[in-house]
């Protein structure tokens, strides 16, 4: 009875040798570590993101007693429907409000956002603290100053009584991102007197005015 050979040998003459088949096992032991390794490495050096926040200034609840002040060195910007931005400069008079100075009525002015609007309008108004603090960023770089030197000087900047003052008021047809979009220009322009307050009724009925031109 014939047998078939299956030792991988041949017998014969003609018979072809075939190879040996060993086995492959590769170890993963080192690929794992180094893997393990490189992650370390990447969470400990790595700076996560960190929340942003925006500083919002909202002015104290009045008592009833206290009488309404006339605030004469504020700049007063008003936002409505379509991106529509206005100002004025000054304590708002309208009919019936207190002007012991007999100054005019208050007009409202149209800007927008771009760089010849509001960020103009804010550097010509806050033209002193500006460059004061461009002095300081001189002294800063020529080291004359320290960083915390620095810092704690530009907030006196921006803290004086002298420095501008601006309220931001809206009515219910603007949009969040306007605000935003004003706050972000304050800071931006030095402005570090700013608070959200809310719309007197002739204010909104001169916006109204305007939005029918």
């Amino acid at each position: 009875m014939a047998e078939v050979n299956t030792d991988g040998g041949g017998g014969g003459k003609h018979d072809k040798k075939r190879a040996k088949k060993s086995s492959t096992k590769i170890d993963m032991t080192p690929m794992v570590d180094l893997a393990f390794l490189l992650l370390t490495f990447f969470v400990l050096t790595s700076t996560f993101s960190k929340p942003k926040t925006m500083e919002i200034n909202f002015p104290a609840d009045k008592p009833e007693d206290q009488k309404d002040q006339l605030v004469n060195n504020a700049l007063t910007f008003i936002m409505t429907e379509d991106d529509k931005i206005f100002y004025y400069y000054g304590a708002f008079i309208g009919e019936g409000s207190p002007n012991p100075l007999g100054k005019p009525m208050t007009t409202l002015t149209k800007t927008d956002f771009s760089a010849e609007g509001l960020h103009k309008l804010l550097l010509d108004y806050n033209k002193p603290t500006v460059e004061a603090i461009k002095k300081l960023e001189e002294q800063l770089r020529s080291k004359e100053i320290a960083d915390t030197t620095y810092k704690r000087l530009a907030v006196g900047e921006k803290g004086k009584k002298e420095a501008l003052t601006v309220l931001i008021k809206a009515d219910d047809k603007a949009v969040y991102k306007n605000i935003i979009d004003v706050i972000d220009e304050l800071n931006i322009c030095n402005v570090g007197k700013y608070a959200i307050v809310d719309m007197m009724p002739k204010e909104l009925e001169l916006i109204n005015a305007e939005l029918k031109k």
